[in-house]
């Protein structure tokens, strides 16, 4: 059975006991009145994700704040997640996931309300700080505006005899950053007189979302400079795993933001069943993915890949990201801070290009690897990346020219394709020495222009004669006993001459057929992650390709695949992002 697995934040309650000044919620930290309780929405979205095959290899609890939640509700919540991860450990750990504890994000405030939950259900604690402890009181406050850090230190020795895994993170800006020092000497403090775990430290690079100028965030040359002043005085410590693993991961490869899409596999679901991307773009419309109770799974999934698709877009690929050779890790960075700055490349991209460098990544500056992301997230850029390709070609060239028939199936002159007024003259896929991939959404005409002799050409009986038209998905499977691995055919359509003769065509030498419709009728079946494929041709020349193969062994070889002029594109159904 094919599973798909999925990271779930899972947001219980909204409400928080503090006010930090860079809190991406802002006004929203406050309890909204619905219907749902929290565990029965998190009931009803797990086992609803399960009948579609959707497994949640990690569910984290995050906010709002969950300590605030009652006792009774944060304990069976715990307690329902402890019970998940036994039940399904089996399937994930066949699957390549850790199974581990249930884990709470947590501002540490209000920790000691839940410690007999967290010491029963082992519960992994992950929570924030701001660093050095003397910014910690301004910035972290309760909506009261009182001071937070010394109950946050009293709550953390609660934690002393428990084995539960607990850290910590600490955003950093230049506020923070102007205090280095101090930072250094309060990470050590905690490593020294703490129980938390200071290799498992995360540092964040603040940005200017909602601090309303209170905060400053980092200049690039900044960013790079923390990082390097950190591993200066960490290194060769016994932080040194730290330093040079957790603290910085955000900025690796491994975290979330370094996805192709990170629509395919990270939600996070309110307790009103709202679903999102992550905590940044949760209360954004551009990174609502719809709602548990009212939609589909699969139309959930499919909308969290178009969003997702159209925010990594609204500003076009940055040329740089091709040269560098990292982008095969990098992906660009996070689409919701790329759109806050109004920037298509990673906001801790010299960051990260350092931190690859000091972990001995290898940069790949093939034009392969742009190709690779460019053709999924960035379709409309993808000729500038078409790698160089030797053909060895000759003999076909050959046969195709001694052959009438078969200069007709590869003709570049016969098919002409209209996307939204743009033209595409369609050449054969086994020939064409690059690759034309667009982009089509319900709003944009398709026409298909067919020059006007091409059914009667060669051709013993020409009104039964039809064009042919054969559309595939971009999602592969294997076809035959030869199991080749191939697209899948969706749907093959055979319009006769006299239905061609009717269309008023506006080309001089040309038939026409609008094909909207016909693609718009399969969308649900084509590929969102690969490119779909849609080739042209007419019954006789489709039968006269297969004639040909069977009588010319070579032929058969170099024309295995389907030769006839195509063009790939993906399908974009904007009018579900309203």
């Amino acid at each position: 059975m094919n599973y798909k697995f999925i990271h779930l934040l899972y947001v219980p309650t909204m409400a928080c006991n503090m006010m930090c000044r860079y809190c991406y919620l802002e006004d929203n930290t406050k309890e909204l009145k619905t219907q749902y309780k929290a565990l029965d929405t998190l009931k009803y979205t797990i086992d609803k994700l399960k009948k579609d095959n959707v497994i949640p290899f990690n569910i984290s609890l995050h906010g709002g704040e969950v300590t605030t939640l009652s006792k009774e509700e944060f304990r069976n919540l715990i307690e329902y997640i402890y019970n998940y991860y036994n039940e399904n450990r089996k399937l994930l750990e066949e699957n390549g996931f850790k199974v581990g504890s249930p884990h709470i994000k947590t501002n540490l405030y209000d920790l000691e309300k839940h410690i007999d939950t967290i010491k029963e259900f082992k519960v992994s604690i992950s929570g924030s700080l701001d660093l050095p402890f003397s910014l910690h009181d301004k910035f972290r406050v309760t909506k009261g505006n009182k001071k937070t850090l010394d109950k946050i230190l009293e709550n953390i020795k609660l934690l002393e005899s428990l084995e539960n895994k607990k850290k910590v993170s600490a955003t950093i800006f230049k506020e923070h950053y102007d205090l280095m020092d101090e930072i250094i000497k309060d990470i050590k403090y905690l490593d020294e007189k703490t129980c938390l775990d200071m290799n498992d430290f995360n540092f964040m690079i603040g940005f200017d979302y909602n601090s309303n100028g209170l905060l400053t965030p980092l200049s690039e040359d900044e960013q790079v400079d923390f990082f390097n002043k950190m591993h200066k005085e960490f290194d060769n410590t016994k932080l040194d795993i730290g330093v040079n693993g957790a603290w910085f991961n955000e900025f690796g490869p491994e975290y979330c933001t370094n996805c192709d899409n990170c629509g395919e596999k990270f939600f996070l679901l309110e307790k009103n069943g709202d679903i999102y991307s992550c905590v940044r773009g949760q209360k954004n419309k551009d990174y609502y993915f719809g709602n548990i109770y009212n939609d589909d799974v699969q139309k959930i999934l499919k909308t969290a890949r178009e969003k997702m698709f159209l925010n990594h877009n609204r500003l076009e690929f940055n040329d740089e990201c091709s040269k560098c050779g990292y982008l095969y890790l990098c992906k660009t960075g996070c689409p919701f801070v790329k759109n806050v700055y109004k920037s298509n490349k990673s906001y801790t991209c010299k960051l990260q290009q350092e931190l690859y460098k000091k972990r001995d990544y290898e940069k790949d500056n093939t034009l392969d690897s742009t190709y690779f992301y460019v053709s999924k997230m960035h379709p409309s850029a993808i000729e500038k990346y078409i790698p160089p390709k030797e053909y060895d070609y000759h003999s076909l060239l050959e046969i195709i020219k001694e052959d009438n028939k078969l200069k007709n199936i590869y003709s570049d002159e016969v098919f002409i394709l209209q996307v939204d007024k743009e033209e595409y003259k369609l050449e054969s896929q086994i020939i064409k020495k690059s690759r034309d991939i667009i982009y089509i959404t319900d709003e944009i005409k398709v026409k298909l222009y067919i020059r006007d002799d091409l059914l009667d050409t060669e051709c013993d009986y020409p009104d039964n004669n039809a064009l042919y038209i054969i559309l595939l998905s971009g999602d592969l499977i294997k076809y035959g006993d030869e199991g080749r691995i191939k697209q899948k055919h969706i749907a093959s359509l055979q319009v006769y001459k006299n239905v061609l003769l009717k269309q008023e065509s506006d080309k001089k030498g040309y038939l026409v057929y609008d094909i909207t419709n016909f693609i718009k009728e399969y969308k649900d079946y084509l590929s969102i992650d690969s490119p779909n494929n849609i080739f042209f041709t007419t019954n006789s020349l489709r039968d006269y390709h297969y004639l040909k193969q069977k009588n010319n062994a070579y032929y058969h070889i170099n024309a295995i695949n389907l030769p006839f002029q195509n063009i790939e594109f993906y399908y974009l159904k904007e009018d579900s992002y309203d």
